[in-house]
């Protein structure tokens, strides 16, 4: 089957077309006019679509000038919604030293760091030894 290198070049299509009977390159010539008709009633629908969204556009932006609307202004309202507030850090519950002899603090929350839960499972100290 021939690639598109073939058929954009002219050379190439030229020597395609010496092996290939007239039928069958009438042939290929309709299928391709009715190709590009398809693409060109594509092109024509999709730039109608894009001069009726700016007309639109057009209208709305006249109206609300209109009305005393700057758009400008609607999209700044748009955009200074607040965003979602961030909680406070909890506050630190316990208090243990890490493997490197650091002082560290934990929350209670997440996963027991590894100081506080050998000792836990060594049985030496309760949870309870490490409270702040």
């Amino acid at each position: 089957m021939m690639s598109f290198d073939v058929l954009s070049n002219i050379r190439s299509l030229r020597a395609q077309a010496r092996d290939t009977d007239l039928e069958t390159l009438e042939e290929l010539l309709s299928k391709f006019t009715a190709i590009v008709e398809e693409r060109r009633e594509e092109d024509s629908k999709i730039q109608k679509e894009q001069a009726e969204r700016l007309a639109r556009l057009d209208a709305i932006r006249a109206q609300l000038l209109e009305d005393g609307i700057d758009p400008a202004e609607l999209l700044e309202s748009v955009k200074s919604k607040p965003a979602k507030a961030k909680r406070d850090p909890r506050p630190a519950k316990y208090k243990y030293i890490d493997e490197n002899g650091t002082e560290q603090t934990w929350t209670g929350q997440g996963r027991t760091p590894k100081a506080i839960r050998e000792a836990i499972d060594g049985g030496s100290k309760t949870l309870e030894d490490f409270e702040i």
